[in-house]
């Protein structure tokens, strides 16, 4: 029982959720933004829970990169559980148990 449980909890702290950078001022038709580098967005935004409403420049949860950097099909606002990754593969928050931790550098 001990092991079933262990695997589940790796299971469910193991889901991540690609947060692109996108720039607001140039959405790309169809619900989409293009995708800037993630400089141009505050990391400490992931962690508490969205974006920033008045910035040009904010982070976009999951949906798919296509052709010409544009990403849609995802959503501004942050999973409620989850690693937290951009777009490059840098862990940007760890969520999970415990609360969610910083990312950075």
């Amino acid at each position: 029982m001990v092991s079933a449980l262990s695997l589940t909890l790796v299971a469910c702290g193991s889901s991540s959720t690609t947060a692109r950078c996108v720039d607001r001022n140039a959405p790309a038709g169809k619900g989409g933004y293009r995708v800037v580098p993630d400089n141009y967005c505050n990391v400490d935004d992931i962690d508490n829970g969205g974006t920033s409403p008045y910035g040009r420049y904010f982070w976009y949860y999951g949906g798919k990169r296509g052709s010409g950097g544009v990403v849609s099909g995802g959503s501004q606002y942050r999973p409620s559980d989850g690693k937290i990754k951009s777009g490059s593969g840098k862990t940007l928050s760890r969520g999970g148990f415990g609360g969610s931790g910083k990312g950075g550098s």
